[in-house]
């Protein structure tokens, strides 16, 4: 029981990253709405891109140490 306990606890997220999940998908929104509306396979492309491009710079400066 301490075990599975002590393996959620280390996976907990830091408030740091919530944050950036959550500006991550308000850019997804954001552009989905104001520019790509009535194209679902632009807007995919684009969304793909986006998280790529987020998951990059986050593996890069965000996970040091």
């Amino acid at each position: 029981m301490q075990l599975s306990l002590r393996l959620v606890a280390n996976r907990t997220m830091s408030t740091s990253t919530v944050v950036y999940i959550v500006v991550m998908i308000a850019i997804i929104v954001g552009v989905d709405l104001l520019f790509l509306r009535s194209k679902p396979l632009e807007r995919l492309i684009v969304n793909v891109g986006i998280v790529v491009l987020f998951l990059t710079v986050y593996m890069r400066f965000a996970k040091k140490g």
